[in-house]
């Protein structure tokens, strides 16, 4: 059925392949972004504040981009911000062929390429309802989250093999990304959408507003939006430790990797975790078991022991994905797709957007083995303190369909910053 609505709607393969290489791009240079800024003489909170400024830019215009997403036309505002990132990103290696890209410029071009995703995600998102039919959605959905996890497999490996070639390699090849990608949106027709109805749900904060009347999805989505703070401090500790270890980007990039072979494995098993385990028993078992990852890496920190691990912990993520992509995405209002797709990923990457920061500024001051301690210590206080609320997710145990297979997940839900956004 995958590979059925890849074939037959030309629409949704453009989409689909835009999305797929504009996502490669990203992953490829956000390993590169902190290389960078500590070969240029900055420090280690200097390069996590580059994610975090591109994250926080995200976060700030999360609602407001929404809101505006239900109104417009979603392809020509992916196209848009397409064109915008590419300018963007590209006045790296430009201006690198007459200097060295100062920490400014940096910092510019993650806001202005932040800004832009915030667009382009809930667009992305409400495209898909747009170009696919509701038979095939599923499978849709579902081929998102397996180009997510290829791209969460290849772009560090690619990214690390670049940077150590050229550090100017990965960054190009982000900005190609953008352009390729906006060629084939431009090349899809989309159908318009329903028009949204009037009174409140027209507000801005409409879509956050639904999502507080749903009392267990927003439990689950504030337990894992603390989970999310840890995952995006991860990549940046691991990152700066190998990095004062002597590790160069060609070791550094297929380390990193391994979170993108357990997400893989994690949605062949996805369907099969779903069945057996109740939402709460997932969700305790994700924390658990980055609290047991967190505080080896504390203890021991090699890079055999960090790919193995990094493997281990995705994989119980995507099954997450299934059941609770399928309640949100099940539930929510047609003409409140964006504004939901854009509350869903505020929450969950509010915190998020001070992982990189914090990271670095951990690691600045406490060393690699106390910082990965600080992280798994956060982790399990997280998971202990979720036993008893996230009893409210009994109630989707009970309404939820039987799960679908490892291609009706939905993809934000499962790598809630990558998929909805770019």
């Amino acid at each position: 059925m995958l590979a059925g609505v890849l074939r037959t709607n030309r629409d949704f393969r453009r989409s689909f392949l835009a999305d797929l290489t504009s996502n490669l791009g990203s992953a490829v240079s956000t390993i590169a972004y902190p290389l960078l800024v500590l070969s240029l003489g900055g420090n280690a909170v200097q390069a996590g504040s580059v994610a975090t400024v591109s994250l926080a830019t995200r976060l700030g215009f999360r609602l407001p981009a929404g809101s505006l997403i239900d109104r417009w036309n979603r392809r020509w505002v992916m196209l848009t911000t397409d064109l915008v990132r590419f300018l963007a990103v590209a006045t790296i290696p430009l201006v690198a062929l007459w200097g060295s890209p100062h920490y400014v410029q940096l910092l510019a071009v993650a806001a202005i390429e932040g800004l832009a995703t915030a667009l382009f995600g809930p667009a992305n998102t409400v495209l898909t309802r747009d170009v696919v039919a509701e038979q095939d959605l599923g499978a849709a959905l579902g081929a998102s989250q397996a180009s997510m996890a290829a791209v969460n497999l290849a772009g560090p490996a690619i990214g690390g093999a670049l940077y150590a070639a050229d550090r100017m390699l990965p960054f190009a090849v982000d900005a190609l990304s953008y352009a390729v990608s906006a060629v084939l949106i431009l090349r899809i027709t989309v159908r318009p959408g329903a028009a949204a109805p009037g009174g409140d749900d027209r507000g801005l904060t409409a879509g956050l507003r639904w999502l507080l009347g749903q009392r267990e999805l927003f439990v689950i989505l504030l337990y894992a939006a603390v989970i999310n703070l840890v995952s995006a401090a991860i990549d940046v500790t691991a990152i700066l430790e190998l990095r004062s270890a002597g590790a160069s980007g060609s070791v550094i990039g297929p380390i990193l990797s391994c979170a993108g072979v357990g997400g893989i494995v994690g949605s062949l098993l996805a369907p099969w975790f779903a069945r057996r385990l109740s939402v709460r028993a997932i969700l305790l078992g994700i924390g658990a078991g980055w609290t047991a990852v967190l505080a080896v890496f504390a203890l021991t920190f090699q890079p055999w022991v960090v790919a193995v691990l990094l493997t281990l912990l995705m994989t119980l993520s995507p099954a997450a994905g299934v059941v609770v992509g399928q309640a949100l995405f099940g539930q929510t209002p047609r003409h409140l797709v964006g504004r939901v797709s854009a509350a869903t990923s505020l929450l969950l990457s509010g915190l998020a957007a001070l992982g990189p920061f914090a990271a670095g500024s951990l690691f600045q001051g406490l060393g690699g083995a106390r910082s990965w301690a600080v992280l798994a210590v956060l982790t399990g206080a997280v998971t202990a303190g979720g036993w008893i609320p996230l009893r409210a997710t009994r109630r989707i145990d009970a309404v939820r369909p039987a799960p679908a297979p490892a291609e009706a997940v939905l993809a934000h839900c499962a790598n809630p910053e990558e998929a909805p956004d770019d």
